[in-house]
């Protein structure tokens, strides 16, 4: 019998944060829509796994797949050819369907095909979380941060889409051929996007120096947020967020390397964080309140803070330098 519990801790976190992007969304479709397409993302997660399942049993049939996956360049061909492809290609496929059929009756928008990429992908999410859930492979806290990043993969190919379905031009041979190359390679950078995240991720289980790899991932997924903000803007018709200003290349080198020290900064800054989260979630409430672990929880959250308020500090430079 199906957990009630597990159900609602897997759909309500990418519930919300779907409503957070429809408020934002000016001339956003109908919430019955989003949520249709929500679903299908949910479908299609099973459909994925389906898929990822038959892929491995074929694989196995040639070479021995699991034995390669031990190992992290196996774990990076496995992403590169299994993960990857598989998981972005049934949530495209998914949009791509429910668009091309909603198109023949409306005429739907840059802004509304990126929110339906949106939907499909945080309903893929929640199947995603269900499934780590049921089996007991995550915790609650872990799948709940996780939440935006299938919206972050597929931000790239739903934007190219939405060009390309929103477009008056689009039966011309000449623009769909480009449309179709444009699509394909945002395609192929989500897929690369994806399993460079679940490497990175993966890495943490590996020794010394793979390990250091880690730390690496919060940098990258806060590059990732920030695309999908940037692409966000975009579709809304806004100018993106100008932080590398400067003509001299000097200047913007200078201006690259603040921008990747900031990433790092605060991406480790809210590794750092979940870490302390993780190390701390085991132990009772009364533990919590022992002079030690105490000092402990605060000393390291001052820390992290320390180091996210720097990382914001440099934005918010390089912001106002833009501006001036």
């Amino acid at each position: 019998m199906v957990d009630l519990s597990l159900v609602l801790w897997a759909a309500i976190p990418p519930l919300l944060l779907l409503g957070y992007y429809y408020c934002r969304m000016p001339f956003a479709p109908p919430v019955l829509k989003l949520l249709m397409f929500f679903i299908i993302g949910a479908i299609s997660g099973f459909l994925a796994l389906r898929l990822e399942w038959d892929f491995e049993i074929v694989a196995n049939s040639f070479v021995d797949w699991h034995q390669i996956k031990r190992s992290l360049p196996g774990t990076a061909l496995q992403q590169l050819v299994e993960i990857g492809p598989i998981e972005e290609g049934c949530k495209l496929a998914a949009v791509f369907m429910l668009t091309f059929y909603l198109q023949r009756k409306y005429r739907l928008l840059h802004s509304t095909v990126f929110l339906f990429t949106i939907a499909v992908a945080l309903g893929f999410t929640a199947e995603e979380n269900w499934i780590y859930l049921f089996h007991g492979t995550a915790s609650i806290f872990e799948r709940t941060i996780g939440t935006p990043v299938h919206a972050m993969f597929s931000a790239p190919w739903g934007y190219a889409l939405g060009i390309y379905i929103s477009s008056k031009n689009r039966f011309n041979r000449d623009n769909f051929n480009r449309d179709n190359k444009f699509i394909f390679r945002a395609w192929l950078n989500s897929v690369i996007c994806h399993a460079l995240v679940n490497i990175l991720s993966n890495a943490w289980g590996y020794s010394l120096p793979l390990r250091f790899l880690s730390y690496g991932l919060f940098p990258f997924l806060l590059w990732m947020f920030w695309r999908l903000e940037q692409l966000l803007r975009k579709v809304q018709g806004k100018p993106v967020i100008t932080l590398i200003w400067d003509r001299t290349p000097q200047r913007r080198y200078w201006q690259r390397s603040l921008v990747l020290f900031a990433l790092m900064l605060g991406g480790n800054a809210i590794f750092g964080l979940f870490l302390l989260v993780r190390t701390v979630s085991p132990l009772s409430p009364s533990k919590l309140f022992d002079s030690d672990i105490l000092w402990f929880i605060f000393s390291r959250f001052l820390l992290n803070l320390f180091f996210g308020v720097l990382a914001w500090g440099i934005y918010r430079y390089l912001r106002h330098s833009a501006r001036r």
